[in-house]
């Protein structure tokens, strides 16, 4: 499976940014799709997670409510719309799968695109 991560660019605080995360190739419904970001200087971090099949999803703690992530089946996209941005929410956001299942570590991850970055301003 190829992954395209898209959606980035300058926002204003307190603005939204949509991510789409195309993927190229069959993903089943045992895979675990997550978005991760990274900041310049700090490591990589899980921001949120969704399980291909039923659709349950999982959020990093300093998300507060402001992401949601989904999917679509059909499209074989993964989308993350961010609400509330901040600056700190600033950083390279990448879509990954992991084809054991739910992971919120970057080394259970197999697959990963190439990023997309969001800029925040305050």
């Amino acid at each position: 499976v190829q992954l395209q991560a898209s959606g980035g660019g300058l926002v204003q605080a307190g603005g939204s940014l949509r991510l789409f995360c195309a993927a190229s190739g069959r993903i089943f419904s045992s895979h675990f799709m997550g978005w991760f970001r990274q900041a310049a200087g700090k490591e990589r971090e899980f921001v949120a997670g969704i399980r291909w099949g039923v659709g349950n999803t999982y959020y990093a703690d300093f998300v507060k409510g402001r992401f949601t992530i989904s999917r679509s089946t059909a499209e074989n996209t993964v989308y993350l719309q961010m609400n509330s941005l901040e600056p700190e929410d600033t950083a390279v956001y990448f879509c990954a799968r992991a084809r054991r299942g739910y992971a919120r570590s970057p080394g259970e991850y197999d697959d990963w695109g190439q990023g997309t970055l969001v800029t925040v301003s305050s």
